[in-house]
């Protein structure tokens, strides 16, 4: 099984070697790379990579992944979950201060997450579990418990780039999926069919790949799939399960909801399915039809090795290359962890970061719905797109609009009221949470703060921060820091 599961990959990587050079890539190609496969890198990481080729540099990214993260633990991981009946017999003031502390322990561990993607030595497996959180998509509103999402969190990045059936099963039967998509109410008689429908429309099949009576059949075989409420684990209940036989896209038999997940596997519009949304979130905006298909058949056939599919697409020539075809909308989380890593800078408040991503449309542990967000040119709209530029202001200026200093009473004290907990999650959202060493950063490429411009070193700061030509270039006489300010602040910056 491991020299086919060799072969196979090698097949693969034959398929994206045939666009692929000997040459060194470069900087800026590095950047490039580095950009699509992680966050925007520092020069010293693109630096690292010029030397190497195209296929050298993938391969040193997936030998460098991780499945743990970096960043210790919030301390409450491990607290013991209130069970809902006694939530209800609460009284109201416990209750409030209960679903507050919960606030709180979610604004902490999106700032631990987001501080790991800032410091991992591995910005692809940050990635990856990016991505598989927008895929099988949860969100603490519904599921309430941080530290299931904490767990969930683990569980992803611990099958990032593993395999893609494990993973299926795995994120299937996790705790907080299960609350999000009301599987837990799910039984013999009266099955609930959210889950089975966001299995296939979202997680496997896609959308037009199924019809209504296989939800229905296949929501009787995931009734059981319940969890401990006190220990927040998965159990199968087996006397609310129903056994009896059921047909799901042409094959019958008493099936529980594991075997619905492998006749799910076993169909290749779930491979295509996956491969396609991996395209657009590494190569380009639309997928190349008849090369997703062929690294489908690869990807099913060989074992669901996503190692494998990553591979094969980080060697496709677009991430390579750049122009207006090929480039694709950095979301609020590629700007901000970028902006850190590439200018070196420092992520001061990692909480009041957080709660900025979310103005940006992209709050963590909280997609807006069982789709997650949308993506690509979605992210950007008249009130998204001046929260991301006032974010790269006060990081490149260091104005904040709140002091930073009461920022730690801000998130620890229970607010009074949902008004109160709005407007302190309003001022941390103007905390300057993000520092630029602007100094550091266009001596780099030979500039100054105070000084001119040249426009040799106004091309070469643009050559290392966009991918695409700016609309509106810095003017001719500008101050280095004006001219950095243009750029960050430009449309350009907006891509990658």
């Amino acid at each position: 099984m491991a020299l086919l599961r060799w072969f196979l990959i090698g097949m693969l990587s034959l398929h994206a070697a045939a666009f692929a050079t000997e040459q060194p890539l470069g900087p800026q190609k590095a950047r490039w790379l580095l950009t699509r496969a992680g966050f925007a890198p520092s020069d010293a990481e693109a630096a690292e990579y010029s030397t190497l080729t195209h296929r050298s540099a993938v391969d040193r990214l997936l030998a460098g992944a991780r499945t743990t993260a970096l960043a210790p633990a919030p301390l409450w991981i491990d607290e013991r979950l209130v069970p809902p009946r006694e939530f209800r017999a609460m009284s109201d003031e416990q209750r409030r201060v209960q679903l507050q502390k919960q606030i709180r322990m979610g604004l902490e561990l999106r700032g631990w997450w987001l501080r790991e993607m800032v410091a991992t030595p591995s910005p692809l497996t940050e990635r990856m579990t990016l991505f598989w959180h927008n895929h099988f998509v949860s969100a603490q509103p519904k599921v309430r418990y941080a530290q299931l999402m904490y767990r969930q969190n683990v569980l992803l990045r611990q099958h990032a780039l593993g395999r893609f059936d494990e993973l299926l099963h795995a994120a299937a039967k996790d705790p907080a999926m299960l609350i999000y998509l009301d599987a837990v109410t799910s039984r013999r008689g009266s099955p609930n069919e959210n889950f089975a429908r966001e299995v296939m429309e979202l997680f496997t099949l896609g959308e037009g790949n199924y019809g209504e009576q296989d939800v229905k059949e296949a929501a009787r075989a995931f009734t059981g799939w319940s969890i401990d409420p006190a220990a927040g684990t998965y159990v199968f209940r087996r006397l609310l399960h129903d056994g009896g036989a059921k047909t799901v896209l042409g094959r019958s038999g008493r099936f529980d909801g594991d075997a619905v997940l492998d006749i799910l596997l076993a169909q290749p519009s779930t491979a295509e399915f996956i491969v396609g949304k991996l395209w657009r979130e590494f190569v380009s905006p639309e997928p190349d039809g008849a090369r997703v298909r062929s690294i489908a058949i690869q990807f099913r056939i060989g074992g669901w090795h996503i190692d494998g599919v990553v591979r094969a697409l980080l060697m496709q020539p677009e991430v390579i290359e750049r122009n207006d075809d090929n480039a694709l909308v950095k979301s609020p989380v590629d700007l901000v962890a970028g902006l850190v890593r590439q200018s070196g800078g420092e992520l001061t408040a990692p909480v009041p970061a957080a709660v900025a991503l979310a103005g940006m449309g992209q709050n963590l542990f909280s997609p807006p719905n069982v789709r997650g967000w949308a993506g690509g040119v979605a992210w950007i709209n008249t009130q998204t797109l001046l929260a991301r530029k006032q974010f790269l202001d006060r990081a490149l200026t260091g104005t904040s609009a709140g002091p930073a200093e009461a920022m730690a009473t801000t998130v620890a004290e229970p607010a009074a009221s949902a008004d109160g907990l709005r407007r302190r999650l309003q001022a941390l959202e103007q905390v300057r949470s993000a520092r630029v060493d602007s100094v550091a950063w266009l001596a780099s490429v030979g500039l100054a703060p105070e000084r001119i411009a040249s426009p040799d070193a106004r091309a070469r700061l643009e050559q290392a921060l966009l991918v695409v030509a700016p609309s509106a270039p810095a003017r001719e006489g500008a101050l280095g820091l004006d001219t950095l300010r243009a750029v960050l602040l430009g449309p350009a910056y907006q891509l990658k």
